[in-house]
Order: C-alpha cells, then sequence, then structure tokens
C-alpha cells in the first residue's frame, strides 16, 4: 500500500466535495462537502437585489474558493492522513460554466465598478437565457458550411460558451469590452491552484468549439457579430493542455488555503460527467456513463467519429487520449421531481410522510411503485428544464399527457420520472442508430439510492444496469487525473483499472415490464417529435406571451 496519496474536489450546482484517495488501489479515506453561501442565484443578484431574467442562473466565485477552503481539510482530517504525504490534486466542475475576468484572473464581478452588473458574475450550466444567441451561432455556422457543426448534433446549445459570451456582448457591451478572459470555472479555479493560466481541452472541446487543434476562424466570429471577430483569440487564450497533463504546482498561497504542501502536482481541470468515465473504468469504446442528478449526462468513448443527431459533442480525446468521447445530456431530471414536491404535493401528503417518518420523495416513491407499468395512464416529456438531446432546444418546456379527475399525485410523480428514463432512451437509440456502440450502461450520482427509480430506468431502457461503486464518483475521477498527473499511474486507463470502482449488473430488465414500457415509449415519441419537431412555435409562442407580460407590455388579443 503506498503512503502517497491524492485529492479530487467536485464542484458541482449547490455545492463542493473533497475526496482523499490512495492512488494505488482507489480506496477513499476522507470527504468532505461544503455547501456555496451564494447558492444559485436564478431570482435575483446577491450584491443589488435586482431581479434576474428568467433562464437566467449565476454564481459567485468566492464561493469555489471556500470549498478549497474548508472541503479539502476537512476531508484530509477525516482520512487522518499526513497533508505532507498528499502528491497531487484535480479538479472537476459542472460545465459550461463560465466567468469573466481580467487579465490576471480576477473575476470581473469582484471589482467594485462591477459588482452589481448581472453579466460580470459566472453563468452556470443551467443559464438557459442564451437561447437566442445560440440560435444565432447555429445558424451562421450552418449557412457557412462550418465542417464542425455536425459534431455538436447540427446544434449549439445555450448552455456553452459562444453563445453565453454573445449575450453578454448583446447586453452588456461595457463587461465584454471589460474583461480579459471568459474562462471556465475548472480551469479557473486550477489557475488559483497553481497560479497560472492553463485550460484544458475537455471544455474548450465540448463547450467552445476547439476542433482539430483549433477554435473556429475569425471571419465566422465575425458573421455572428463584426464585434466577435477577435472573441477566440482575444478572450480564450491559448494555454490548452490535454487530460491527466500537470498543470503547475500548487502555490504557496493556495497551499495554505488547504493545509497542503506547497509545490504538488495540479491536474488539468475537468467536466464532472467526463471525469466520472475512468471512476466507472469506462475508458474503452461501447461502456456508457450516465450521471444522474439535477441533470443527466451521458457519456461514450467511441473508437473513430460519427454524427450522432443533438448530442453535445464529440471531441477527440475529450475523455481519454486518442479517442473520441461523446456527450449527451438532458437539462432537467431530479430538478423536476424536486419542483414537483415542492410546487405540486398537497399538504395532506407531506403531513403523511411525517407521520411515517418518511421524505416526501420516499412517500411518493413508495406510492408509485405499487402501480404497474401504464397503470396511472399518464405519459410525459422531460423538458422542465429544456431540451439538451437530442433536440437542443431550452425553449421548449414540460408536458404532462392524460391527466383526469382521478389522477393522484403518486401518479404523476412516477410519470415524471417515467419520462426521464424514456429521454435517456431516445439519446442511447441515438448513438445506436450512429453507429456508436452502447454495450453496457454505468450510471453514478446522488439518484441511485432510489432502488425504484432505477429498476423504472432498467426497464425502460431494457438493458443491465452497472454501478459506479462510489458516492463521489466526480470526485474519485479527479483524483485519478491527478494520480496520472503525479506521476503514480503512466495514464489515465491504467489509473482507471487501477482505482475505478464498478458493480456490475446490478439491475437487470424485467421482461414483462420492460415489454410494456416500450408500448408507453412508443406514445413518447410520438409526443416528443410532434412539440419538440412539428410544433416547435408552439411553446416558443407561448413563452413570448409569458415574456412580454412580465415586461409589462400590453398583449393583443
Amino acid at each position: 500500500m503506498t503512503h502517497n496519496y491524492v485529492i479530487g474536489v467536485d464542484f458541482g450546482t449547490l455545492s463542493g466535495r473533497a475526496v482523499v484517495v490512495d492512488p494505488g488501489n482507489g480506496e477513499e479515506l476522507g470527504t468532505a462537502e461544503y455547501k456555496y453561501p451564494h447558492g444559485v442565484m436564478d431570482h435575483e443578484l446577491a450584491a443589488s437585489g435586482e431581479r434576474l431574467p428568467p433562464d437566467w442562473a449565476l454564481q459567485h466565485p468566492q464561493d469555489y474558493v471556500e470549498v478549497l477552503r474548508h472541503a479539502v481539510p476537512e476531508a484530509v482530517k477525516g482520512a487522518g492522513v499526513d497533508p505532507e504525504k498528499v502528491i497531487g490534486i484535480g479538479v472537476d466542475f459542472t460545465s459550461c460554466t463560465i466567468m469573466p475576468t481580467d487579465r490576471d484572473g480576477t473575476p470581473l464581478c469582484e471589482l467594485e465598478e462591477f459588482r452589481e452588473r448581472a453579466h460580470a458574475y459566472p453563468k452556470l450550466w443551467k443559464h438557459h437565457a442564451a437561447q437566442g444567441q445560440a440560435d444565432r451561432v447555429t445558424e451562421v455556422a450552418a449557412e457557412r458550411g462550418e465542417s464542425w457543426l455536425s459534431r455538436y448534433g447540427g446544434k449549439l446549445s445555450s448552455e456553452w460558451a459562444v453563445a453565453k459570451a454573445l449575450q453578454v456582448l448583446d447586453e452588456d457591451e461595457e463587461v465584454y469590452d471589460r474583461m480579459d478572459r471568459w474562462i471556465e470555472a475548472g480551469d479557473w479555479v486550477v489557475w488559483q491552484l497553481c497560479g497560472q493560466e492553463v485550460r484544458s481541452a475537455c471544455p474548450a472541446g465540448y463547450k467552445a468549439i476547439y476542433q482539430d487543434g483549433h477554435y473556429p476562424a475569425k471571419e465566422y466570429f465575425e458573421a455572428l457579430d463584426p464585434r466577435f471577430g477577435d472573441f477566440a483569440e482575444q478572450k480564450l487564450g491559448s494555454s490548452l493542455r490535454e487530460l491527466g497533463q500537470r498543470a503547475g504546482a500548487l502555490t504557496e498561497a493556495a497551499a495554505e488555503w488547504m493545509g497542503l504542501p506547497p509545490g504538488i502536482a495540479v491536474a488539468v481541470a475537468n467536466v464532472d460527467a467526463h471525469v466520472t468515465a475512468p471512476a466507472a473504468q469506462a475508458t474503452e469504446p461501447g461502456r456508457m456513463v450516465v450521471v444522474m442528478g439535477t441533470s443527466n449526462c451521458h457519456i461514450v468513448v467511441g473508437e473513430k467519429l460519427a454524427e450522432v443527431p443533438g448530442m453535445c459533442g464529440a471531441v477527440n480525446g475529450g475523455i481519454v487520449p486518442d479517442r473520441w468521447g461523446y456527450e449527451a445530456g438532458q437539462t432537467g431530471v431530479g430538478d423536476i421531481f424536486a419542483w414537483f414536491v415542492d410546487r405540486a404535493v398537497p399538504p395532506s401528503y407531506h403531513e403523511e410522510a411525517r407521520r411515517r417518518d418518511l421524505g416526501i420523495h420516499q412517500y411518493l416513491t413508495e406510492l408509485a411503485d405499487q402501480q404497474q407499468v401504464g397503470e396511472h395512464g399518464l405519459v410525459a416529456l422531460d423538458w422542465w428544464n429544456g431540451n439538451r438531446s437530442i433536440l437542443v432546444d431550452h425553449h421548449l418546456r414540460g408536458v404532462l399527457v392524460g391527466m383526469s379527475l382521478a389522477t393522484r399525485p403518486e401518479d404523476i410523480y412516477r410519470a415524471l420520472i417515467e419520462s426521464t428514463a424514456f429521454g435517456t432512451r431516445k439519446i442511447i437509440e441515438a448513438f445506436d442508430e450512429a453507429g456508436v456502440a452502447v454495450n453496457d450502461v454505468v450510471t453514478t450520482g446522488g439518484l441511485l439510492d432510489n432502488p425504484v427509480l432505477m429498476q423504472i430506468y432498467c426497464d425502460v431502457v431494457g438493458r443491465p444496469l452497472s454501478l459506479l461503486d462510489s458516492a463521489q464518483g466526480p470526485a474519485l475521477g479527479s483524483a485519478i487525473h491527478a494520480a496520472v498527473a503525479a506521476g503514480v499511474h503512466p495514464d489515465i486507463e491504467t489509473a482507471a483499472a487501477r482505482m475505478g470502482k464498478v458493480r456490475h449488473e446490478v439491475y437487470s430488465p424485467d421482461p414483462e415490464r420492460a415489454e410494456a414500457y416500450t408500448r408507453v415509449y412508443r406514445v413518447y415519441e410520438r409526443l416528443h417529435d410532434w412539440f419538440g419537431r412539428d410544433s416547435r412555435d408552439l411553446m416558443r409562442e407561448l413563452q413570448g406571451i409569458a415574456d412580454d407580460t412580465r415586461k409589462g407590455e400590453r398583449v393583443e388579443r
């Protein structure tokens, strides 16, 4: 057993988690979580109380530093290891979470003149207010015949870096002009750790259109907006490194924050879902990792480039070097269940759950589990937070069909769970049809502790589900990258084989339920295509009416 240790830090939507790992065998020795004091600013800006428009989601970068100050030393203390024996640290981040900074890395929101300017803050991954700009990004690329467009499923998401930067330019040109860097939050954290700007090729490829060794041409950015021509050259920088590489050495200041020795290896940053792949030993083609939480992300490695409609991106080296990494996803899963519980479950259900000493989700799950497949007569579309894959349209909204005066909360709750499973099946089928094999599925994330939900997913997708055998999949993945950066293992594949953990085929599909779900899924598919393709303007029109009303404009009748 080695006497050296590595640390992985996973920055999520609401908190950051640190884990101390033995790089020899992947044993997790200590872990700690720190919740962001500012959380997600999606209603108002904390500094001013300014009301934020719909679909905004901001954060405060100081929260990220506080994770390092609190979670890392707490995890080391809990592990009972000598901090001087820590030899490397790696980080991952929800993406695309991106922020404007000045040339030395100071976030603009921390400058007094921009403290009350919303566009000066990091835009969280689920900031969807740049859909108009995303449409422009896609339309101009199609008009120009940009070869990279097919690698993003034919559409660029409003979550990605270029659309969000365009929104800043369109709505607050002063902030845009003042920012020297437009940088992923994960890369920014690495900058704080090692004192130099080093960007990861992973988020650059998936989120900022970095393909075949370069960003799109200046002429493309000028076609988006004449003021935008120098965007890539001036705002994105050029200091890209591959996954598993060493970004630099831990600075004295950062070492003091965390109680670690200065000079240890800092790994290149990664995206939370992508970094989970080696933790799930999914570095070979055919094994899909589904990260299940507030949203779902689907990651799979392929030997060759294929065009998958509506995927989030295909990047050579995006998961492991020298192989194509594919990403797809759903923008709302756990968030949908939370919305229903918070907004639509009657008090009597909450009271009964308390009387039985159950959480409300647990109580609803228990009731839903008493039903047969299709018994509730409902089908839903899982678009409460828009659609990432395969339609790539964040104007789309949730749909629930089949309700009657007899419909109960547990019926709707089960239908919402099923809708997210249908969305995952849709994504898997898109990969299979495009020639990217999905031979087996490994699941991870915060929803794995619900066996009813997991069995529903298993029956819907019609294949066994394995589990990543760690409650801290992304943090473990970051620790694996730290081990490679520190030189413990020669490459990510070797480190994954030694440190990754999988429990194989924990759930197996029931043939009768799987067949019944296929019948319901065919209805889902028809609704999916009708609302998402044939009549997609319907939801945009409704959203336009709502936006006009919120602005106080008169709506013509």
